[in-house]
């Protein structure tokens, strides 16, 4: 790298990033308190300008500590959140909630671009025994983890052995989701290439059309463990099958939809994405599709059955750097942390079970797959981070069984919590190790954009 190259990010500049920080939390500190109404009506739209500017300027200045963007979003929006300094009130951070969709649809979208026919087949071996042995070991491991931790989860008490196996086989297949938007986001601040990166980007985004069909069988197995009255009822497979079919038709449709205006129109894309993360997820939500895997055949589609692949990306680029800012700023303010201290030692030893089987479990499918060197050593590393999909999954679960759903719920964001914040970490570090972080320097404010595309 050139001197020119890292001239912009000396001492001085950092200093002034400092600066520019302290600045930012001390004028919206004084305003909020200065003004308490402020959170009223225009409190919303300062909370996303603060998120974008203060996020932004963290990430750069965690870097200094090789520590990935993703992470100093978390802590920007942790420091400022209602728990912490409260510069941003409750009702904001549900306000800002509502984008998550747009986020997570332009997420799914790259993801599902970014898996090229000739990328898959070449790890299809990888993807097959990783998905076998992460999702039966994995399950099987923390499940049982989670049974033995029995006398530390007090919703537990009251239940009869059997109803306690059926939750922590849920909480198992709950442990086997990953966080697509973790692994896009470092993906993208370190642009790496190489086998890590190949294979965390093809696992991960495959994975979440196995987590859907094991949520599905395994909430229809374990409702008559937990609920005595309940049953096991083909319905609920048969509407699995109709969802699943459902959302790949649906993505199919969108895909070729996609390509055909973006080759005869290629106008106005942020209005077509606009109108996809928050007009279609609720009409998808309201079929009862599931988004992100309509999403990802979606983007799938437009780079494999089109040639307007790369240029799909680079609109999703453009449009997505504001967009993945506020995301994960946001869900740093959404944390709740006298929650995450009351739940720690349990959330702790969950999150670390479920770390080190990834582990063990990610060595073994590399080894029985003959996978390069460097993703037997690093390849687990990208399957920590967890984020929405978890999230989701524990609100629904809530749902089902009202009479443990809401401690179960707040267990699983404490652990998601430790998850979302230990996992990128560690996946930064593999690629750093692995030698696949691009040696160009990364911008400012992290894109949308693939491993291996720098912008033109």
């Amino acid at each position: 790298m050139s001197h020119a190259a890292e001239a912009p990010r000396g001492l001085g500049t950092r200093l002034i990033q400092v600066a520019s920080l302290v600045l930012v939390f001390a004028l919206l500190f004084a305003a909020t308190r200065a003004v308490p109404e402020i959170h009223e009506g225009v409190g919303t739209i300062a909370a996303v300008g603060f998120l974008l500017l203060a996020g932004t300027l963290m990430s750069e200045l965690v870097e200094t500590i090789r520590v990935p963007h993703l992470t100093g979003y978390l802590l920007a929006g942790i420091i400022a959140g209602p728990y912490v300094l409260k510069l941003i009130d409750h009702q904001s951070v549900a306000n800002l909630g509502r984008a998550n969709a747009l986020a997570l649809a332009l997420i799914a979208l790259e993801g599902g671009a970014e898996l090229k026919l000739d990328i898959v087949r070449r790890s299809l071996r990888s993807l097959l025994w990783a998905t076998l042995l992460q999702s039966t070991l994995v399950v099987i491991g923390v499940s049982a983890v989670f049974f033995l931790l029995r006398p530390m989860i007090p919703f537990l008490a009251p239940l009869p052995s059997m109803a306690v196996l059926g939750v922590a086989l849920v909480w198992g297949v709950l442990s086997v989701t990953r966080s697509p938007s973790a692994a896009l986001g470092i993906l993208s601040q370190t642009r790496a290439t190489g086998p890590v990166a190949t294979f965390t980007l093809t696992f991960v985004m495959t994975s979440d059309v196995v987590v859907v069909v094991l949520v599905a069988a395994c909430l229809t197995v374990v409702q008559p463990m937990i609920d005595p009255a309940g049953s096991i009822s083909m319905r609920e497979f048969q509407a699995l099958g109709r969802e699943l079919l459902g959302s790949v038709a649906l993505g199919t449709t969108l895909g070729l939809v996609l390509a055909a205006y973006m080759r005869l129109v290629n106008r106005q894309l942020i209005v077509v994405f606009l109108a996809l993360g928050f007009g279609l997820s609720e009409v998808m939500r309201f079929l009862h599709y599931d988004a992100l895997l309509a999403f990802m055949v979606a983007g799938f589609v437009v780079q494999n059955l089109s040639r307007q692949g790369e240029k799909f990306i680079h609109a999703i680029r453009r449009t997505g750097s504001v967009i993945y800012v506020i995301f994960f700023a946001t869900a740093g303010a959404d944390l709740d942390i006298p929650l995450l201290r009351a739940l720690g030692p349990v959330a702790v030893a969950l999150a670390t079970t479920r770390a080190i089987i990834t582990w063990g479990t990610g060595r073994l499918a590399s080894h029985l797959a003959n996978d390069p060197p460097s993703v037997r050593k690093w390849g687990w590393s990208g399957l920590i981070s967890q984020a929405g999909l978890a999230l989701g999954i524990g609100a629904s679960i809530a749902q089902r069984f009202p009479a443990f759903g809401d401690s179960f719920r707040a267990l699983v964001i404490a652990t998601v919590a430790l998850n979302e914040m230990i996992g990128p970490i560690l996946f930064k570090l593999a690629l750093d190790r692995s030698g696949e972080t691009s040696a160009a320097p990364a911008p400012a404010r992290p894109s949308m954009a693939p491993p291996g595309i720098v912008s033109s």
